[in-house]
This record gives structure tokens, sequence and C-alpha cells, in this order.
């Protein structure tokens, strides 16, 4: 079940915008222009994440530019190390193999209601996807987000959805 919490930050991409991804999300150079670069939050969001369970729509792209963004941070290790990713993608495409499995697709499939969704952002997305994941699993009710004591006896950090866009 989702907690409420949330790890999300735009940060400079020291670059400029594609066109192609202007027109996806909305967002501007000049709004990159005094935001963060990633090496100056990648501890903080090592802290959020290290240990957590993550459900991602196509982990298998993301993690490259996560792994790559850390390297270039000085933070040894990999994404992978760190958390326990499900690839909500991946899981759709056993469900329904040939079958368009975006997250609009899906959100139709599965009733999701997604029509307040009028450009692609990070946290929105995530917030789909959840929804979407909890579907796909017939409604399981805990995504191991929430604070309980694991079968050895350690207490669980309290998580929610991982959301850092790295590069637009």
């Amino acid at each position: 079940r989702p907690t409420g919490r949330s790890f999300h930050r735009y940060l400079n991409p020291d670059r400029a915008i594609d066109e192609g991804a202007k027109a996806v999300t909305g967002i501007e150079d000049e709004f990159l222009l005094d935001k963060p670069r990633f090496h100056e939050i990648a501890e903080e969001f090592i802290a959020f994440v290290d240990g957590a369970e993550v459900i991602a729509h196509n982990a298998n792209f993301d993690v490259g530019f996560i792994n790559a963004e850390l390297s270039l941070a000085g933070i040894t290790g990999t994404i992978q190390q760190r958390v326990q990713a499900h690839v909500a993608l991946q899981l759709a495409r056993e469900m329904w193999p040939g079958q368009r499995n975006g997250l609009d697709a899906l959100c139709k499939r599965l009733g999701v209601d997604n029509s307040h969704r009028e450009l692609h952002g990070a946290l929105l997305d995530a917030q789909l996807l959840a929804d979407v994941y909890l579907a796909m699993t017939a409604g399981q009710g805990d995504l191991g987000f929430a604070s309980e004591a694991s079968p050895a006896g350690v207490a669980r950090r309290e998580r929610t959805l991982v959301v850092i866009p790295l590069r637009v």
C-alpha cells in the first residue's frame, strides 16, 4: 500500500532539453536552470532507496541512467545492489503478450483513471503505475512499502515510489 512518501526532484541536466521531451513533459530549459545536479542530491537519494522495494515500469531502461549518474557522483555500487526492483512492463508482457503495454494502455485495460494526465510527469506516472501494479497483482493490498517486521525480526523502513528524472 502506498505510504504517501515520495522522492521527487527536478534536476539540471546541464544541457538543453530535447524538443520531443519538452513536448511530452512540458518542462522548459529555463525551469531547470536553478535546480540541483544529481551529484548534489545523490546521498539523499541513496538514503531514501537503500533496501527498498521499487516498482518500475521499465527498469531495464532506467537502471543504466541511474547507475551512470551514481558513478559520476562517486557512489560505489549499482542501484540493483541497493533495491529490489519489480518490473511492471515484464509482468504486463507475460499477462498480455503481443499487446500494447505502455502505461496509458495498461491504465485503460485495468480501469485506472488517468484522465488527469495531460503531460508525462515522473511523480504522476509513478502514482499511476502503483495503481496499475496493484490491479495487475489482483489488488494485492501491501507492496511491502509499509513499516513492518521482516521474518528475521528486522524492522523494515517505510517506503513508497521512488521517482527521479535523471535526464530529460
